[in-house]
């Protein structure tokens, strides 16, 4: 039987692959610059700009925040988001540093 590996990996090369496998789906692309357009967005507002169902949009929103990408304030009963540019600009960063050093050959 196989067995995952991923903890003998660099936890920087993890990070980074949890942030690409965030960002692999476009409706994940979409609510960053929708996010990013509109600074602060509450859910009900991504729904309407989006062609998804309310739990669908909800469960990618889950998946930005899980990463870091975003952050969500309650405000029962619903929840403002926003975009987390720390997490951004280090992402930007650390993938800067990988296609830089692909490329470099």
């Amino acid at each position: 039987m196989a067995v995952a590996k991923r903890e003998e990996f660099k936890a920087e090369d993890i990070w980074l692959a949890d942030i690409a496998k965030a960002l692999s789906h476009p409706a994940r692309i979409s609510i960053l610059k929708i996010l990013t357009d509109m600074n602060v967005c509450m859910c009900g507002d991504i729904v309407e700009l989006l062609p998804l169902s309310q739990s669908t949009v909800s469960q990618h929103l889950k998946e930005l925040k899980r990463v870091g990408l975003i952050q969500g304030d309650v405000d029962a009963p619903k929840v403002c988001y926003c975009v987390n540019n720390k997490t951004l600009q280090k992402a930007k960063k650390e993938f800067d540093k990988l296609f830089n050093k692909i490329c470099a050959c």
